[in-house]
């Protein structure tokens, strides 16, 4: 698995990691629990590390710290959540349940959820921070939204880490919020990769170059995309099942595009569209 620095820190992580919005939302049932210990220990297997949630992602945090502690807590995790309500002790509240349900004292990069009181919460996290609760603070947004505000937030504030939505056909950031972060030495966590994108090129063969970027289906040369723009430091699909799972991870092996491939990539992608 290929690794990125986090310019703050210097801390190298994969450049795939797993959302859990969905995948990871699940009863509590036996069974189905089994099935996402199953998950999270191939994700470990080959190479996983960061674990992205929200308190927003209803029973995804409760099933994580099972999961996390029927597999003993893997040393390479890369935990990962965010405070998603208003108020200052309403933020401590929720940031301390999430530690509760991951079953952890710390967090690797706890995030402003969607800039929902990023004010009042950014103090709070810097608090956090120099008492090593957390170890990097981020700000997210997601489905292409809040662009300006988080331009403006970014261009005055040091954040460690932000999450935004980017993939080969929503590549509005790359005018402004990536090379932003790249200028301002942020990480860059990509949500939301695929979007849709599937629905597109659905039956349709690869382009005849993709075995030149180890490219075997169009998960990864969709992740390959996302990966390879030079601000991005890693990429969080979701899945809930092994086979997509491991296709996923594949994407973050072997070579990954060039500029001139990039452009290439679009080119193919948009007859589609």
């Amino acid at each position: 698995m290929l690794k990125n620095k986090i310019p703050s820190s210097g801390i190298s992580i994969p450049v795939i990691g797993m959302g859990t919005y969905r995948n990871l939302n699940v009863d509590m049932e036996p069974a189905i629990l089994a099935n996402r210990v199953e998950l999270l220990k191939e994700f470990f297997a080959l190479g996983g590390a960061m674990l992205d949630s929200s308190p927003m992602y209803g029973s995804s945090e409760q099933v994580i710290g099972y999961c996390l502690k029927q597999l003993g807590y893997p040393k390479t995790l890369f935990s990962t959540t965010k405070v998603w309500t208003k108020g200052q002790q309403a933020g401590v509240d929720q940031m301390r349940q999430s530690m509760q349900y991951w079953g952890l004292k710390q967090f690797d990069l706890m995030q402003i959820h969607n800039l929902v009181d990023w004010k009042t919460h950014l103090r709070t996290l810097r608090d956090w921070k120099e008492q090593g609760l957390i170890k990097h603070i981020g700000i997210t947004t997601s489905h292409g939204r809040n662009h300006s505000e988080l331009t403006e937030i970014l261009e005055k504030e040091p954040f460690d880490f932000v999450q935004l939505t980017y993939n080969i056909r929503d590549r509005e950031v790359e005018r402004r919020l990536l090379p932003l972060a790249t200028d301002k030495g942020m990480a860059v966590i990509v949500n939301r990769p695929f979007n849709g994108l599937f629905g597109y090129t659905k039956g349709k063969p690869l382009p005849a170059y993709a075995g030149e970027i180890n490219c075997r289906s169009w998960a990864q040369f969709y992740l390959k995309f996302a990966i390879s723009h030079p601000a991005v430091t890693c990429a969080i699909p979701a899945t809930s099942k092994i086979k997509h799972l491991r296709d996923n991870m594949v994407a973050g092996t072997g070579i990954l595009p060039d500029a001139k491939m990039r452009k290439e990539m679009i080119k193919s992608f948009s007859q589609y569209l």
